[in-house]
């Protein structure tokens, strides 16, 4: 009898088939990841999934950071939208804008009662991407910041110290100058992301509006203000620097990354989640310091700003409300502070909260890493401004690449400094009207 019904049993759970066990809700999250940042991203990734068996992330690459947001924009359109979208920094204008699209981080977590405080999130980072009256709308992910990184072997050549590094730019360019007639290294100093490090982040650390109306938190009439006496100055010291070979362009957006690693830059501008790639490429003894200033314009630097992405959450038709239940637990994960702090030391970028931040400390990572917490200094610097909480323009990718070609021009000595500033503000504007006509 014992026998006749376990076999019974048997039977009925094989009839039930998969009733028996109940499925995972699904979560599609597609992303611009690559390279190292992929294989990290895939691990916390699978983290969440090992962590629960209510919900599985499924992480789908959609290519660069614009033709991920570009192929989200038409999924939407086509009714097949995927539940997350990591969208870089440039792109929250235009994500806050499509309203019809998007659904609020501060809305979502609500909705789905998931416990959820915005201030564990870092000023800088939780300031970027939350609307105007203070409500976060996207959850940070991929933060980073800009420094100056450097070669201390070619400091060394060249009869600097190592020890102590430029701060301001007139110290840089001096540097710049002893080490190509050292012959210490090909190039004294080149930079990444030339828009971004050289104009936005500039423009914070100076508290130089880089727009009106806080630099577009305050509406979509902004103009740009990068006539500014700071701009032309700068971009004239640029057009000097590569006259006298101290400075050389190398390329738009992270192109020249690969010349410090390589030795032939001794100094580079670039982001602060450079280091995974300095630590696995340079075969010389380097460091990492602060942006530069212009001791002429500010006594004391400002807050850079951010860079990197954030995770938007879309409108998905016939989404249920488990798969919504499901996004916000998986944002809960991401800022945990073991997950956060782990994310931190496997790829470089800032730590989005104060915990994370506390509990890398807590293992060591800074005293074993000299310079890997200068990035959340340089971001955490009092007295923040309305100039420097980061840039909400509308379209703004498309005048990052109408800096760069009016920058491009002026170092090929094509136009004036001032012209190419007068230039990027006229492009620039027409850019910005054309988005508030499509939006406002």
């Amino acid at each position: 009898m014992k026998a006749c019904k376990a076999v019974v049993i048997g039977l009925a759970i094989l009839a039930l088939g998969p009733m028996a066990v109940a499925e995972k809700v699904s979560i599609e999250f597609w992303h611009a990841a690559t390279g190292a940042l992929a294989a990290a991203l895939t691990e916390v990734v699978n983290g969440f999934n090992a962590s629960q068996d209510q919900y599985v992330v499924n992480a789908v690459y959609k290519g660069s950071y614009t033709e991920t947001m570009s192929a989200a924009i038409a999924a939407f359109r086509a009714g097949q939208a995927p539940h997350i979208v990591q969208i870089f920094e440039v792109g929250t204008a235009t994500m806050m804008a499509a309203e019809e699209a998007i659904y609020p981080v501060h809305q979502l977590m609500a909705d789905t009662g998931t416990p959820f405080d915005p201030d564990q999130y870092i000023a800088p980072v939780k300031g970027y991407y939350s609307s105007a009256d203070g409500k976060m709308v996207s959850m940070p992910f991929n933060s980073s910041t800009a420094l100056l990184w450097y070669n201390k072997d070619a400091f060394r050549a060249a009869g600097l110290d190592p020890e102590n590094p430029p701060r301001t730019w007139a110290e840089v360019r001096a540097a710049a100058k002893a080490i190509v007639a050292a012959g210490a290294a090909k190039m004294g100093l080149s930079t990444s992301w030339l828009t971004w490090i050289q104009y936005e982040q500039l423009a914070a650390l100076h508290d130089v509006p880089f727009a009106t109306r806080a630099n577009g938190f305050e509406g979509m009439d902004a103009e740009l203000n990068l006539n500014h006496s700071l701009f032309v100055h700068h971009t004239q010291t640029l057009i000097d620097m590569q006259a006298e070979g101290s400075f050389s362009y190398a390329g738009r957006d992270s192109a020249p990354d690969a010349l410090f690693g390589s030795g032939e830059a001794a100094m580079l501008m670039a982001s602060s989640a450079l280091r995974a790639r300095v630590v696995r490429e340079a075969q010389f003894d380097w460091g990492v310091t602060y942006l530069p200033y212009y001791d002429e314009f500010i006594a004391e630097p400002k807050n850079s700003i951010i860079g990197g992405a954030s995770l938007w959450v879309m409108r998905r038709p016939r989404a249920s409300a488990a798969e919504y239940k499901g996004v916000a637990a998986f944002f809960s994960y991401l800022g945990q502070a073991a997950t956060d702090a782990k994310w931190h030391m496997m790829t470089g970028y800032v730590p989005l909260t104060l915990a994370g931040y506390e509990a890398a400390k807590a293992q060591g990572y800074y005293e074993a890493n000299p310079g890997a917490d200068l990035a959340i200094l340089q971001l955490a610097r009092p007295n923040p401004t309305e100039n420097t909480r980061g840039l909400r323009l509308g379209n703004l990718p498309e005048i990052r690449v109408v800096v760069y070609e009016e920058v491009e021009k002026a170092l090929q000595g094509q136009q004036t400094a001032e012209q190419a500033m007068a230039n990027v503000v006229r492009r620039g504007n027409a850019i910005l009207r054309e988005f508030e006509a499509i939006y406002k």
